[in-house]
């Protein structure tokens, strides 16, 4: 459901760079409207399919157990996650950039404080990392809701729902979906082959993802300023300047990703400690945080141009080389699978994907096809 955040972000930038606020902030809160529908329906559907989707994934005894407590209670944030994309990808949209992070220091430190006190002070379980979450998830979902909704109404943008507003919004998401479920699908997969390994095996790549994770928001930070700009300059008719502050966007996420790969090799064993006490997982985990530091510079560049093309409108474009990259990273998870090989060789498909896809985003950029201007962006 990434859409909610990056479709609304470029479509809003175009909108603003064409001088239509008032378009813009409609757009925005029917997003608002359309996150909390589909945030329905995937509570409905996850009510009874979480648990053979579980199963799916590999879970099995305690660690199902765990899994399944911690899913059904997650599922009261869903609908206050997705608001939470959609507002913040119209802030980004307006180039405010300050809202977005104030809310989400504010709902992470709230999570902190809540789970710390419901965990180490009061001694409850995984349930309780659960609940933390979602009640950040609520505070953060409404604040963004309040603002947007404000927004909306000093430029005379109508809050209530539009049928056929939120339909077309559904309708022109469908390559962003496309594209999202091709990554996370990867990812999702890489997690189910990491569960077959082993438990150790589990257990670290887990830790090496909630570290690439980390630094992956870090380099999207500029991926996302990078949709902001793009779709801005191109709305209001000036290609030059959009490639230039695309270029821009490019060199300083790698930049950003070379430094974070220097800190990562350096302290990638206390860091990997902190997630576990047991050897086998620390010197596991320790083994996966190299593959993670040797890729930041090409994921920042990947993510830099992924957000470039987004905020150009270059879905179509975007979904197809996606899609083919998890194609054959999933032939090669089934390979590692198969040989029962060891973590580092799964991190290594995952390495394999992420080239794909910088090899297929930079023949994109090269051309000039993404370059369409005015309000309308690439079909």
């Amino acid at each position: 459901m990434i859409f909610l955040a990056y479709g609304t972000t470029a479509t809003v930038s175009r909108l603003i760079g064409a001088g239509e606020d008032r378009a813009a902030a409609r757009q925005s809160v029917q997003g608002l409207w359309l996150a909390a529908l589909l945030g329905v329906v995937i509570v409905v559907l996850l009510v009874p399919l979480g648990d053979p989707l579980l199963r799916l994934l590999g879970g099995e005894g305690e660690a199902l157990d765990q899994a399944r407590i911690y899913l059904r209670i997650s599922l009261a944030g869903i609908p206050f996650l997705l608001l939470t994309l959609a507002g913040a990808g119209a802030s980004t949209g307006r180039q405010d950039t300050r809202t977005p992070l104030r809310i989400a220091v504010a709902g992470a430190i709230a999570n902190l404080v809540i789970e710390s006190v419901l965990i180490f002070g009061l001694g409850f379980e995984i349930g309780a990392s659960a609940l933390a979450t979602v009640i950040a998830q609520v505070g953060t979902g409404l604040v963004f809701v309040a603002g947007i909704v404000r927004w909306g109404r000093s430029v005379g943008a109508a809050a209530r729902p539009e049928r056929a507003a939120i339909l077309s919004l559904l309708s022109g998401s469908w390559t962003l979906v496309l594209r999202s479920v091709a990554l996370r699908g990867s990812f999702t997969l890489a997690a189910a082959v990491a569960a077959r390994l082993g438990t150790v095996e589990l257990a670290a790549h887990q830790v090496a993802v909630q570290i690439w994770g980390t630094l992956t928001l870090a380099l999207d930070a500029v991926a996302i300023a990078g949709q902001a700009l793009t779709g801005r300059w191109l709305g209001a008719g000036d290609a030059q300047r959009a490639r230039t502050a695309a270029r821009r966007m490019i060199e300083l996420d790698i930049a950003v990703g070379a430094v974070a790969a220097l800190v990562i090799l350096a302290v990638r064993e206390p860091v990997a400690g902190i997630f576990s006490n047991d050897a086998a997982v620390v010197a596991a985990a320790a083994h996966a945080l190299v593959w993670v530091a040797l890729t930041q510079p090409l994921s920042g560049y990947v993510f830099a141009l992924d957000g470039v093309l987004i905020g150009a409108g270059d879905l179509r474009y975007l979904a197809r080389s996606m899609l083919a990259a998890a194609v054959v990273f999933a032939g090669l998870a089934a390979v590692v699978l198969a040989a029962e090989a060891s973590l580092g060789w799964l991190w290594s498909a995952l390495v394999a994907f992420m080239v794909l896809r910088a090899v297929a985003l930079w023949w994109r950029w090269r051309g000039d096809r993404w370059v369409v201007t005015g309000v309308s962006s690439n079909p």
